[in-house]
């Protein structure tokens, strides 16, 4: 037999060890002598494939639920607009193709003109030429404005009730009052781009509703930025001395001075007890409790930053003000609504 060639004890497989073994199965790889079978590395492997399997499972089933909701909703707003069709058709006594026709090229339709205004104002890189889409872009159009004369006539309401989840928020830094009508809950990273990104729209929102609202932060160091970490705890420790949100803002102003020393260095800026602070994040005094923010947005399906609970109800990324407005207004109404009932 040929002797394996070794490399730090542990060789290649040789051709006669990976014909046989003294189990029977293929020899994968050798010790010296001493042969390891695909079986053995299998028998290995089977806890953490298992684990894996498990993780993708939970995260289909969370996306497919999250889905399913936006679903739910687009469905129904499309069977309620073929029913506020249907009906429009019937009172013109028309067919729905020709009554569609019939106000696509009536003195409500869109001309060529409008589309091609539409077109140069909201093209991007890579939008096909208006030529192209041009007859899309237009029957699009006609729809879209028919649906909202005929949702004027007949304002179409959709009940169903939004997925919520209960996020335990408490004791973490917050801006707005305690009873405000509509608690924000942020899981949000230092070194994010998109967090630095939303922070405009979070401010918009407090200009928006003031005292209705109440932001909460939570932290989510995502593991490959390798100091949102510690961000995250230096944060900790100027909220211990009362100064979490004038460390937030500076921090996300800069997103390249989050080593160690630059932390020290804002925290010495913002007028902190450096004695305090330094031992505080050199200790790693809030490292549990980071860590326990992270636990919890796992648990929440929470997979990237910023990840925003509405009241409970999930919007992830940064995302426009009006994705926010829309949430936030129907919590307000709904608020209003249950304590006039009372």
């Amino acid at each position: 037999m040929v002797a394996p060639i070794l490399l730090g004890g542990l060789a290649m497989v040789s051709p006669a060890y990976a014909a046989s073994s003294t189990s029977g199965s293929k020899v994968v790889a050798t010790v010296g002598s001493h042969p390891i079978t695909e079986t053995e590395l299998d028998a290995k492997l089977k806890p953490e494939i298992a684990a894996m399997r498990a993780e993708y499972e939970r995260r289909v089933d969370q996306a497919i639920a999250e889905r399913t909701e936006d679903l739910k909703k687009q469905t129904l707003q499309s069977m309620a607009d073929d029913y506020l069709v249907q009906q429009a058709a019937k009172k013109d006594n028309l067919s729905v193709a020709d009554y569609l026709k019939k106000e696509y090229t009536g003195k409500d339709g869109v001309t060529e003109a409008q589309a091609q205004q539409f077109y140069d104002q909201h093209k991007q890189q890579g939008t096909p030429p208006f030529a192209q889409i041009k007859a899309e872009l237009i029957n699009d159009m006609n729809r879209d404005a028919l649906m909202q004369r005929l949702r004027k006539q007949e304002p179409v309401k959709i009940l169903l009730e939004p997925k919520r989840v209960a996020v335990q928020s408490a004791g973490h830094p917050a801006l707005g009052p305690a009873d405000a009508s509509v608690t924000i809950v942020e899981f949000t990273d230092f070194q994010c781009p998109f967090c630095k990104r939303s922070e405009d729209t979070v401010k918009q929102l407090h200009t928006k509703y003031g005292d209705k609202i109440r932001l909460v932060h939570m932290d989510f160091p995502l593991s490959f930025h390798s100091h949102a970490m510690d961000a995250a705890k230096a944060a900790r420790c100027a909220n211990e001395q009362g100064k979490f949100w004038q460390y937030r803002d500076a921090l996300f102003a800069d997103q390249s001075k989050l080593s160690p020393t630059d932390l020290k260095a804002t925290a010495k800026q913002l007028g902190l007890n450096t004695t305090q602070f330094d031992s505080c994040f050199d200790k790693g005094k809030y490292q549990a409790a980071i860590q326990s923010d992270l636990a919890q947005g796992n648990k929440l399906g929470v997979d990237g930053t910023p990840a925003f609970f509405i009241d409970g109800r999930s919007l992830v990324g940064a995302q426009p003000l009006s994705s926010f407005t829309e949430i936030v207004d129907d919590e307000l109404a709904k608020n209003t609504k249950q304590a006039s009932a009372h």
